[in-house]
């Protein structure tokens, strides 16, 4: 397992998918979550709208630092949007992406 940080999201690798995931500073940037918004379509390029959120202290688009295809998204934070302010990796997870270019992942700052 190798995580990597960009755009203030954690990028954990577990075999061949990569989990994105807001880091603790950016859940305290943006305050509580009410309201979330995954974007559509089977593949995400570098720099595309993961998700729109609107939180208590902000409205903003997260961006994937990484391209490759979309494996799963957490629709649980649909009904739930406080799931993306848990410390629980399995609630506050994003996207779970595959067939993504491992020497992309490679130049990733270290977590």
């Amino acid at each position: 397992m190798t995580k990597k940080i960009a755009n203030y999201l954690w990028i954990e690798q577990r075999d061949k998918d990569y989990i994105i995931s807001m880091t603790p500073e950016l859940q305290d940037d943006i305050g509580t979550v009410g309201y979330v918004e995954f974007s559509e379509g089977d593949h995400l390029a570098t720099g595309d709208v993961i998700l729109n959120l609107e939180a208590s202290k902000t409205v903003m688009a997260i961006v994937s630092p990484l391209a490759g295809k979309v494996l799963e998204r957490n629709t649980a934070a649909l009904e739930e949007p406080r799931l993306l302010n848990s410390a629980q990796p399995e609630d506050h997870w994003l996207v779970k992406l595959t067939e993504v270019d491992s020497a992309a992942f490679a130049v990733l700052e270290d977590a």
